[in-house]
C-alpha cells in the first residue's frame, strides 16, 4: 500500500508555498498557493517536450516562488485502482526528485480536469481559452483540495 497524502505531507511542514501539478501528455498544468496555504492558483501550463527541459522549467518556477512542495494529481482510475497513467505520473514524480529535491505528495485527481472545464464554460469561457486554461486550472483545483485537507488536519 502506498503512503497516504497525509503521510507524504508531513514532509511540507507547517507553512511555505506548494505547488500543484496536473500532468497530461501533452502538457503540464502548474498552481501554486500562498505561504499561509489558503488559496491555490493556476499559474502556467507548459507544454510538454522531453523530461530534462520540463523538470528544469518546473525547477526554475519552483526558485522564484520559493516553493517547500510539491502535490502531483494521480490520476486514479474510477474504481480508485491505479492504471498506466498513475505509474507514468509516480515515474515523473521519482525522476523529478532528482532535480528538484522537494517532497512529494499525490493527491487524488479524478474528475479535476472535468471539474474546471464545467466552471469555464459556466464562466462564459471560450473554446480556444479553455484549452489554454484547463490545465493550469486544473492543477489549481488539485492543490486547493490538498491544502483545504492540510488545513482541516491542523485544527
Amino acid at each position: 500500500m502506498k503512503d497516504s497524502f497525509e503521510q507524504q505531507a508531513g514532509a511540507f511542514g507547517a507553512s511555505g508555498a506548494l505547488f500543484g501539478l496536473d500532468l497530461g501528455e501533452k502538457t503540464i498544468g502548474v498552481a501554486v498557493c500562498d505561504p499561509a496555504r489558503e488559496v491555490a492558483a493556476p499559474v502556467e501550463t507548459i507544454r510538454r517536450k522531453k523530461f530534462t527541459p520540463d523538470a528544469e522549467r518546473l525547477a526554475a518556477l519552483a526558485a522564484e516562488r520559493g516553493i517547500v512542495g510539491l502535490v502531483v494529481g494521480l490520476p486514479r482510475n474510477m474504481d480508485g485502482s491505479e492504471g498506466p497513467r498513475a505509474q507514468s505520473t509516480r515515474a515523473f514524480a521519482r525522476n523529478l526528485a532528482r532535480i528538484l529535491p522537494l517532497p512529494v505528495a499525490f493527491w487524488d485527481e479524478r474528475l479535476s480536469t472535468a471539474a474546471m472545464e464545467r466552471e469555464l464554460i459556466a464562466l462564459d469561457t471560450s473554446r480556444a481559452r479553455r484549452a489554454e486554461q484547463i490545465d493550469a486550472a486544473a492543477a489549481a483545483f488539485i492543490l486547493q483540495g490538498a491544502i483545504d485537507r492540510l488545513r482541516g488536519l491542523s485544527k
